[in-house]
């Protein structure tokens, strides 16, 4: 879908002030040190279905920004349920069940079981809020990146996932940038599958922001503090934040054909990620 024309901007959008007036800042990273914060953030991508060693993020730290990355000879994180999807993601939370059971966050398939013991960890899991990302997206096929969100806790009632932003390389122009978003339920049967791809006169390997307000009865999704869509659905408890850059090295990827000889790594630039709550409540 072709949205109306927002303000244009080919280069780069400004970053936000660090206050927002009526809210308190209540979580951020603006990946200023020379390393990763880990009372922040867990380098690993769902590693209960896999293991840490296979699911560690790569990435670097330079000038002030957090570079996620997929290099040429990285290996799949999960190619037994996953196939050859190449990831680098952190996340702020982490729950999954005993060695072998089906209990763990995120279970995006029936034949999962918890492959490698987790220590349960919750860094940051609000409930409702306003939460806004500064970042670079990519223009490769077939690379995505996303800017999302799914319950903490792996029951049927709080797997849901909102998907802040998801941003396609092969969907990616300096004419036109697609832009997924929404919500799908997984377990969760107070959830209706609501998502979306619309395209923007942007150019998302650029940097741009993305905010979503998240309220007890809707979301509000943002693009450069412009509103672009409401959605009436709200899960109903705590969620984690997961920032990632996934490769799809298989023949017909939804994110587009493979080229085995284009330049890596491939990199998703994030500026700085802040969360803030109303002063007022909601």
């Amino acid at each position: 879908m072709k949205m109306g024309k927002m303000n244009i901007y080919k280069e780069d959008f400004p970053a936000n002030p660090l206050n927002k007036l009526g809210y308190t800042l209540v979580f951020n990273d603006e990946f200023e040190g020379p390393n990763l914060d880990l009372n922040k953030w867990i380098p690993y991508y769902l590693p209960h279905w896999s293991s840490r060693e296979q699911s560690k993020a790569s990435y670097v730290l330079k000038d002030g920004k957090l570079v996620l990355q997929i290099t040429k000879n990285q290996q799949p994180w999960c190619p037994e349920f996953d196939r050859e999807v190449r990831c680098s993601s952190i996340q702020t939370g982490e729950f999954a069940g005993d060695l072998g059971s089906r209990l763990g966050q995120h279970r995006f398939s029936n034949n999962l079981i918890v492959r490698e013991i987790q220590e349960n960890t919750r860094k940051f899991t609000p409930q409702y809020g306003y939460f806004e990302l500064r970042a670079k997206g990519l223009n490769t096929s077939p690379n995505h990146v996303a800017l999302w969100m799914i319950g903490y806790e792996d029951s049927p009632e709080k797997s849901s996932e909102i998907a802040i932003f998801e941003l396609v390389g092969s969907h990616t122009s300096l004419e036109s940038s697609g832009v997924r978003y929404g919500v799908h339920p997984w377990g969760d049967s107070n959830i209706q599958d609501e998502f979306y791809e619309d395209f923007f006169d942007i150019y998302t390997a650029q940097y741009h922001l993305y905010g979503l307000e998240w309220t007890p009865d809707h979301l509000d999704f943002y693009i450069d503090n412009q509103k672009t869509r409401t959605i009436n659905q709200s899960p109903q408890y705590p969620m984690q934040f997961l920032l990632s850059i996934f490769e799809h090295r298989f023949e017909g990827a939804w994110t587009g054909k493979y080229d085995p000889n284009a330049p890596y790594p491939k990199t998703f630039t994030l500026d700085y990620f802040r969360a803030y709550q109303p002063i007022e409540g909601y």
